[in-house]
């Protein structure tokens, strides 16, 4: 059942599928490490020092674009009560979602962070570390949004509610990710994996559980 489930949710959240948010979170990524030069000046050393943090920051802000479009469509049109009478459970059709909606968004944003990191004039360890970061974290950040979609799905105005309720509760990916790129260990990167690990465990239960409430009540 995940397979067909998965190609479905890929369908859907790749861009130029049906329902996708299409290329904006790589245009807004991209956006982001363009326009910030300009913001602060050509001071290379300023952009290497502080562009990794920009990337971070951008890659955060760019994984809450899809979220409109991540849940309340297949709510709104009784798909997870079809998933439900053929016997697949919320839990399984979220861990679905969830894996659709990293692919979707997240190599498409580790692809962007090299223009990126030459716009930042980035040094070769710093854009390593940004790499391992982002492959760290944004499983993490896939994971909160998930979570998020999933609660305000069947509230009025839930897509501007989601978008402000993602940020606060993926700080603690923000905080160690980027604050790998000044340390010279790997803790920071360590934590912002074990902090995605356990993200991406729970989401498929609490969305799940979210879903089905919406769905009965």
């Amino acid at each position: 059942m995940i397979g067909p489930l998965l190609r479905r949710d890929l369908g859907l959240l790749l861009p130029g599928g049906r329902g996708g948010a299409g290329v904006l979170p790589l245009l807004f990524f991209l956006a982001v490490a363009m326009l910030y030069p300009f913001a602060v000046g050509p001071d290379a050393q300023l952009l290497a020092q502080t562009g990794g943090g920009v990337i971070w920051v951008a890659a955060l802000l760019a994984a809450v674009l899809p979220l409109e479009k991540l849940v309340t469509a297949d709510l709104d049109a009784g798909v997870f009560d079809q998933l439900h009478l053929r016997g697949a459970s919320e839990e399984l059709a979220m861990a679905s979602r969830l894996l659709a909606h990293w692919l979707a968004f997240a190599p498409l944003l580790l692809l962007a962070t090299l223009p990126a990191a030459a716009l930042l004039r980035l040094s070769g360890e710093t854009l390593r570390t940004v790499l391992l970061g982002l492959l760290a974290g944004t499983p993490g950040l896939a994971a909160v949004g998930l979570i998020v979609a999933a609660l305000t799905a069947s509230l009025r105005g839930g897509a501007a509610l989601a978008g402000l309720m993602v940020i606060p509760l993926a700080v603690p990916i923000l905080i160690f990710g980027a604050g790998a790129l000044s340390r010279p260990e790997s803790s920071g990167l360590l934590f912002t994996a074990a902090i995605s690990l356990g993200l991406c465990a729970i989401a498929p239960f609490s969305a799940g559980a979210a879903i089905r409430s919406a769905r009965e009540g």
